[in-house]
């Protein structure tokens, strides 16, 4: 195996692990959070049975494409994966490390294909603005009195019907996300792969997804829990249902990728917006700072992409 061979699989690695364990959260931190009375391993079976579900149907009925067509305009580098490539999910690493919601989609894939930052902001863009209005809309008006009544009972026991919606709108929303986000991972890897690359990513994945689960989230998990009623199984069915109907919508608006990470943001931001108006629990001055502190550090991911991309571009040249 020669070096640019290495590096594929070192970035492919350093990326699945990185995306597992920062924007996966976006998706499970709801049902992490209100399931945190239940064995760290039953969650997780439950993640992988979907994930298995959604990359195995997305390599066979693409030709051995497991993101979806979504890279159509990432082509592989010529010359192969090089160290500028493979230095965009590590520094996602690192940055994770340190709690920071960095969108994956622009720092992994800008590096690949600096001319498709344009577009994937202006698409996540629309998603963070979308994500936030809609959340307001629907929880200070639609569901503002099923909210009030779940803040009344939130100490009484959950109905089974609930447990039941909750894991479904779950599944729904974490197969909308695959969807979304497996291009971040198999950009380093050829665009149609064979079998046993397609078995090593299965094993890969599974893995870094136990160890997340094991660790209940993370650091990243906090950004979810310092948020209003998200341990509260009820209000995280609503969440994750409103997230992957977005996200739908966006899947089927183009092929082009965009940050998960900043619908997520807005969709949290909107939400505890509508709370902020519907409880009154805080100065709303001090919601907008939570809002506006998570939105930067998005924003500072945004920066570091841009600069990785740019040394691409030179490194190349």
């Amino acid at each position: 195996m020669g070096i640019p061979e290495l590096l594929m699989v070192a970035g492919f690695l350093f990326a699945a692990y990185a995306v597992i364990a920062n924007d996966s959260i976006q998706t499970l931190g709801t049902f992490l959070a209100s399931n945190a009375q239940r064995p760290w391993w039953h969650l997780w079976l439950f993640s992988v049975s979907i994930l298995m579900a959604v990359l195995l149907w997305g390599w066979y009925s693409n030709g051995g494409d497991p993101a979806y067509g979504r890279l159509e305009k990432f082509p592989v580098p010529e010359g192969g994966v090089n160290i500028i490539h493979v230095l965009a999910p590590f520094t996602l690493l690192l940055l994770t490390r340190f709690g920071i919601p960095v969108s994956t989609t622009f720092l992994v894939l800008a590096v690949f294909a600096p001319g498709n930052i344009a577009p994937m902001l202006n698409k996540s863009l629309v998603g963070y603005f979308i994500a936030f209005v809609v959340a307001i809309i629907v929880f200070k008006f639609v569901v503002a009195k099923i909210m009030v009544r779940f803040r009344e009972t939130r100490d009484e026991q959950v109905p089974l019907y609930w447990v039941l919606l909750q894991w479904a709108s779950t599944g729904f929303l974490w197969s909308q996300w695959l969807v979304q986000d497996l291009a971040n991972i198999f950009v380093f890897l050829p665009r149609e792969i064979d079998l046993s690359w397609l078995l090593f990513a299965i094993f890969v994945l599974l893995v870094m997804q136990g160890v997340t689960f094991y660790q209940y989230g993370g650091r990243i998990q906090k950004i979810v829990t310092s948020k209003t009623m998200t341990s509260d199984i009820r209000a995280a069915t609503i969440v994750d249902f409103i997230y992957g109907l977005i996200l739908l919508i966006f899947k089927e608006w183009s092929n082009m990728p965009m940050s998960t990470t900043w619908v997520f943001l807005g969709l949290l931001a909107g939400r505890e917006v509508a709370m902020t108006l519907l409880f009154s629990q805080r100065p709303m001055k001090e919601t907008w700072n939570l809002v506006f502190m998570d939105a930067g550090k998005a924003f500072v991911g945004l920066v570091i992409s841009v600069v990785i991309a740019l040394i691409g571009i030179e490194f190349a040249s």
